[in-house]
């Protein structure tokens, strides 16, 4: 063995690297195995429903933060991206009432808008580039840039940032691919709110009034 070693030192110094490579793999296997930390269902489930566009409007980092923060009690309402319908989503997973989406936080935005950039007006300082957690804009420094629509979450966040205000957010055309017919509302709902002499039918008052008449 010594004197392979001493007539062959690359392979042998080849074959102890191979050996010590076999070795730690499988420590590290074993060890990924023994000590694996199991993650959250519920966050799973959570960042599922949210939009995933890691604009912080929130108040979190990322969607992923904020599906923890919600399972770990905070509020449901803080997305504007996702709107009313991602509130409703969360509602549901969670057994809770469905709150308003908070306007403290944002308008709700259940009409997708996307970003546009007046190009004419465009300085190229690429500071929507920056802002834009998704790499939707395209261009370069000191020329024109332009957003990728389909890439565009609408989180609005290139807007302040812009020096000559020349992005603004307009709303999706809605054509036939994302048109969706609007549920009728339920018997419950179209009479809550109604009182009892506003559902039953009744001669009540036309007898009243009929004897009223005769009175006179």
């Amino acid at each position: 063995m010594i004197d392979m070693i001493i007539q062959q030192p690359l392979l042998a110094a080849f074959t102890a690297l191979v050996g010590l490579s076999v070795m730690f793999g499988a420590i590290l296997g074993f060890a990924a195995v023994k000590f694996k930390v199991e993650g959250d269902p519920i966050v799973e489930r959570i960042d599922a429903l949210l939009p995933q566009t890691q604009c912080g409007q929130c108040g979190y980092p990322g969607c992923r933060p904020y599906a923890q923060a919600i399972a770990d009690g905070d509020v449901i309402n803080k997305c504007p991206p996702g709107g009313q319908n991602t509130v409703n989503a969360l509602a549901t997973l969670l057994d809770v009432p469905a709150p308003e989406l908070d306007v403290e936080e944002g308008p709700d935005v259940n009409i997708k808008k996307v970003a546009y950039i007046r190009e004419a007006e465009c300085i190229g300082c690429t500071k929507c580039i920056q802002a834009c957690p998704v790499d939707a804009i395209l261009g370069a420094a000191k020329l024109m840039h332009t957003v990728i629509t389909s890439e565009c979450t609408g989180c609005d966040l290139c807007v302040e940032p812009c020096p000559v205000d020349c992005i603004e957010m307009r709303p999706i055309p809605q054509t036939i691919r994302d048109w969706h017919w609007a549920m009728p509302t339920t018997p419950g709902e179209q009479i809550k709110g109604l009182k009892s002499t506003d559902i039953i039918a009744s001669d009540r008052s036309s007898t009243d009034d009929s004897k009223r008449n005769r009175a006179a």
